[in-house]
């Protein structure tokens, strides 16, 4: 497995994460022994990095992901980087965004019991909070890197100028913005730049367009109630069949090229130089080994133009998540 440097941050990581958003229950049911294996699989395979986040569950994907890498964290855990997001409180109105700082404090350390660990490697904020100004959020974080609960800060779902206004107290050392075939247009033109010029750590996700760019969906593939993509007008309509007509090129295109759609398109995020990583869920081995090849896919410039032109048809999509309070 291919690693970089995360950015400012320093970490060193592996240029796939494994990550856990599936394995809180937003994504329907699964057999937890087999994402287990999922799990140790990538490991096995080379991956040093792990993203989770306390609102996958409440608690669940950060459990699940400390059970699976049990033994590692206890006797190698410096080979490790552990990476969770916090910032989101659940009410008896449902989800809401909490980066106070009383709410950050108890969100770490809820994330420590849950994983099993006594700190986490990267701490991110899940979505930004309009409610509580950034020099307080940015503070709150600043203090728990000084208690040695967290080692290193970053941002998820924040624009440029949000980055600024909490850099100018804390630096930024990585973001999360979702970025996929279909949604690229505000992250390139907006996030990627500000981490080129910062050197702040980017780390992707949904690269696979949360399942549409697996090659595996049809006009008639629909999900349970269980699963928050049953309500996404990503997957419905007139959209979703057009999308569906440019996946079918690209895995012509992968195909040619001896890859899966799925490896082509993973390939295609890490193929901008803004890129450190791409985040990849699964919950079977076998899907693990394939998306991780893709990290060793180099695409040319040619490649990267005959995708733009395969694409240049596709509808563009926000990608709606449960969590997007």
């Amino acid at each position: 497995m291919k690693t970089t440097t995360l950015g400012r941050s320093g970490l060193r990581v592996s240029r796939i994460a494994f990550g856990a958003w599936q394995l809180g229950g937003d994504w329907g049911r699964f057999d937890e022994a087999v994402a287990v294996t999922a799990i140790r699989r990538a490991r096995d395979l080379g991956v040093n990095f792990f993203d989770t986040a306390q609102a996958y569950g409440f608690g669940a994907s950060e459990r699940l992901l400390g059970t699976a890498l049990r033994s590692e964290l206890a006797n190698n855990r410096d080979q490790l980087v552990i990476a969770t997001k916090g910032g989101l409180r659940m009410t008896d109105a449902g989800l809401v965004r909490d980066a106070s700082r009383q709410g950050l404090r108890d969100g770490v350390d809820a994330s420590l019991t849950a994983l099993g660990v006594d700190h986490i490697d990267l701490y991110q904020v899940h979505w930004p909070d309009p409610k509580v100004p950034a020099a307080e959020t940015a503070g709150a974080l600043r203090e728990l890197v000084a208690l040695g609960k967290i080692g290193h800060v970053g941002v998820s779902n924040y624009s440029a100028v949000q980055m600024a206004e909490f850099a100018a107290t804390l630096p930024v050392e990585t973001v999360q913005p979702p970025y996929h075939l279909f949604r690229r247009r505000e992250v390139e033109h907006d996030v990627l730049p500000y981490a080129r010029a910062h050197d702040v750590g980017v780390l992707v996700y949904g690269p696979l367009a949360h399942g549409l760019l697996t090659g595996t969906m049809t006009e008639d593939t629909t999900f349970g109630s269980d699963d928050w993509r049953a309500t996404s007008p990503m997957f419905s309509g007139d959209g979703f069949q057009n999308n569906l007509a440019a996946v079918r090129a690209l895995k012509k295109f992968a195909e040619e090229r001896g890859a899966t759609v799925s490896q082509l398109a993973i390939a295609w995020t890490l193929a901008n130089p803004a890129v450190h990583v791409a985040i990849v869920g699964a919950r079977h081995a076998d899907h693990v080994q394939d998306s991780l090849a893709a990290a060793d896919l180099s695409l040319s410039r040619s490649d990267l133009v005959a995708i733009d032109r395969i694409m240049a048809a596709a509808a563009p999509v926000t990608g709606p998540s449960p969590e997007n309070v």
